[in-house]
C-alpha cells in the first residue's frame, strides 16, 4: 500500500510497522483503494471512480460505503493493536452528490475510541473538495482467537 508518490504509509508508531500488518483485503484492493495517511484517529484514502460505477455512469453508493467502511475500520484496527480485530456493526450513510469521473477521497475521524468499540465519521469528498458523502462506523473490538 503506497501513496500516489509512491511512499510506504505507516501506521502509530508502536502499534504496527506497516499498514501492511493490517491489510487492505480483497475488496479494497479490487476497488482500487489507496491508503494515504493513518493512525488511530484520522485515517485518509481515495479510490478512482472508474470501475466503481452504477449502470448510468455514477459513482455507485455502494462504492462509497465500502471506502466510508474501508478507512474507519482500518482505525479501528490500529486503535485495537495486534491481537485484537475490528468488525465493523453498524454503518450508515448519506450520498449529497454525483461524481462521474477522477478520485474521491475519504476521511476518518474518531469519535470515540474505547476498549470494545471504536466510532467514526467520515466524509468522502470529490477531487474539487465538494462533500461526496458522509457517513458513520461503528466497529466492535475483539480480541483474536
Amino acid at each position: 500500500m503506497t501513496s500516489p508518490d509512491q511512499q510506504p504509509v505507516t501506521a502509530a508508531p508502536g502499534v504496527y510497522e506497516s499498514l501492511a500488518e493490517v491489510g487492505n483485503g480483497a475488496l479494497g484492493e479490487r476497488m482500487g483503494i489507496e491508503m494515504l495517511e493513518a493512525s488511530a484517529t484520522l485515517v485518509r484514502a481515495r479510490m478512482p471512480v472508474t470501475g466503481n460505477t452504477q449502470p448510468f455512469g455514477l459513482l455507485h453508493g455502494g462504492a462509497s460505503a465500502v471506502l466510508a467502511e474501508q478507512v474507519g475500520s482500518y482505525a479501528a484496527q490500529i486503535h485495537a493493536g495486534p491481537g485484537r480485530h475490528a468488525v465493523g456493526i453498524e454503518l450508515n450513510i448519506s450520498h449529497h452528490k454525483a461524481v462521474r469521473d477522477g478520485h474521491v477521497e475519504a476521511t476518518a475521524i474518531a469519535v470515540q475510541l474505547g476498549s470494545t468499540t471504536a466510532t467514526y465519521v467520515i466524509s468522502i469528498a470529490d477531487e474539487q473538495g465538494n462533500q461526496v458523502a458522509s457517513a458513520r462506523l461503528t466497529c466492535l473490538l475483539r480480541d483474536n482467537r
